[in-house]
């Protein structure tokens, strides 16, 4: 009877302590997404030289320089490092947790000399007594150990939130990753837009140059009037004017790429002063689907699990309705007399503990804070919810954009033929006498812009290629992720 007795309070034992914890258990949220992308079709029927994989789709841009500065980028930017530091907290703060769960244990030991003075009242007693020593020694060491038995499973709970806190810094740094390596590329290619913009500038002017000699010398020889002289002046002035602004523009973007590659503006300056041409923007080799890219994408990852861990703290907050048992023991040895004396079995001392603490007539505060959670919850909810839409708008702009401005490149190209010809053919036939100067500064301002106008498409076009490469989450193999601690999202 005392054996069955005795396997009962075993059993029940056992069950509290693995039974389920308090609060909500997570459930990832059902998000609806379309099929497939509305613009997926448009991708698809670009024609390109080359397709990129998602995995390193700065590769495929086929531009050494571009590679090599995304590379350095990913290696010394200090973002990266940011993200690295919190990554750190982040498991200090999960092993915290996990030792939550754990018995605790603690060694003291102390030793005391004593002088009593005998002009106290305890003094004067203790004086009277027959072989009173006024001096006195005093030595102890215990062995101490404490344990929270987590009964409901507020510790659980709050180890569950540590961990998936820490799995979201940990998706942050490949969210970091993706967005440094995305800005280096963008910042470069814009370097490389504006040196084309400053080079159809710089020709113009100088273009504009030689027919302000041809105009001078027809009016050194009374064939041109002065306004065609000053027209011509007025028209290479304003050409000139663009350059410095162009380059102001260019100065401040190749500072921002030193930024981003973590070293002091001007030190890659030399480098990429070398005008080079602007990068050709790469097919996508796999657009994948909204659902894949919820998966894929290290930023939305970060969002689902921070969602977790509000979930799992509402968990903890549940458990102070409960009451919290603990266990602590002490055992040690303590003496009055000598050191000689300690660890006899005289001095031998132990002590068992059972603790109980429950917040009993605190209940309406525990209320507004499982209130809180719910409230923190919530918004991590919608938080979540608002990153997966403004994800797929992200992919569906980057799209549209790519395609359209692929189109804008193909009407411009055509019409800088149109534009050239015109121009060549107002300038003979102004050199004829047939037309005035007029009709060949409006013919070369009409090409000028639209070889700048190209220039920029062409920037653009490439700038939204990248865009679509970080929204799809390009920039890290998604698939063989299950060694990271996010992978199980995969």
């Amino acid at each position: 009877m005392r054996r069955r007795h005795y396997r009962t309070v075993l059993l029940l034992s056992a069950s509290l302590l693995a039974g389920c914890a308090v609060g909500p258990d997570y459930q990832s949220p059902d998000i609806s997404v379309s099929s497939r992308f509305l613009g997926q079709d448009g991708i698809g029927r670009r024609e390109t030289q080359s397709k990129a994989d998602l995995q390193a789709w700065w590769a495929a841009f086929d531009d050494p320089m571009l590679t090599r500065f995304v590379t350095l980028a990913l290696d010394q930017n200090l973002d990266m490092a940011l993200a690295a530091a919190r990554v750190a907290q982040a498991r200090a703060s999960l092993r915290l947790a996990d030792a939550a769960l754990l018995p605790s244990a603690n060694v003291s030991a102390q030793g005391a000399k004593t002088y009593q003075s005998v002009e106290t009242p305890l003094g004067q007693v203790i004086n009277s007594t027959p072989g009173f020593d006024r001096s006195g020694s005093y030595y102890e060491a215990n062995l101490g150990a404490s344990w929270e038995i987590d009964v409901f499973g507020g510790l659980r709970r709050g180890q569950e939130a540590a961990r998936a806190e820490y799995q979201a810094s940990e998706a942050g740094v490949v969210a970091t990753r993706l967005a440094v390596a995305a800005q280096t590329a963008d910042v470069y290619v814009t370097v490389r837009g504006l040196q084309a913009r400053i080079a159809i500038a710089r020709q113009q002017a100088k273009t504009r140059r030689q027919l302000l000699s041809t105009v001078m010398l027809q009016y050194e020889k009374g064939i041109a009037a002065e306004l065609q002289v000053r027209q011509a002046e007025g028209s290479h002035a304003q050409v000139e004017a663009q350059i410095p602004v162009l380059e102001a523009g260019l100065d401040a973007a190749m500072n921002a790429l030193d930024v981003l590659l973590g070293v002091q503006p001007g030190t890659y300056r030399g480098e990429l002063s070398l005008a080079a041409s602007i990068p050709i923007a790469p097919g996508v080799a796999e657009t994948g689907t909204p659902a894949g890219m919820i998966r894929r994408r290290p930023d939305l990852i970060m969002a689902e699990r921070r969602l977790a861990a509000t979930n799992a703290r509402i968990g903890v907050a549940i458990s102070e309705y409960y009451p919290k048992f603990s266990l602590g023991a002490l055992l040690g040895s303590a003496t009055a007399i000598s050191s000689g004396n300690l660890f006899t079995t005289g001095a031998n001392q132990a002590q068992g503990v059972l603790g109980l603490r429950w917040r009993l007539f605190d209940f309406g505060r525990v209320d507004a804070q499982i209130a809180a959670a719910r409230g923190r919850e919530a918004e991590a909810l919608a938080a979540y919810r608002l990153a997966v839409l403004r994800a797929t708008e992200e992919v569906e702009n980057s799209f549209s954009a790519l395609v359209k401005r692929e189109a804008q490149v193909g009407i411009l190209t055509r019409g800088e033929s149109s534009l050239a010809r015109a121009r060549e053919n107002s300038l003979a036939a102004y050199k004829g006498g047939v037309v005035s100067l007029i009709e060949v500064l409006n013919a070369d301002g009409n090409l000028l812009q639209m070889r700048d106008e190209k220039a920029q498409a062409q920037t653009e076009v490439t700038r939204a290629a990248i865009l679509s490469f970080r929204a799809l989450g390009g920039g890290w193999d998604a698939r063989n992720a299950s060694s990271n601690s996010y992978g199980a999202l995969q």
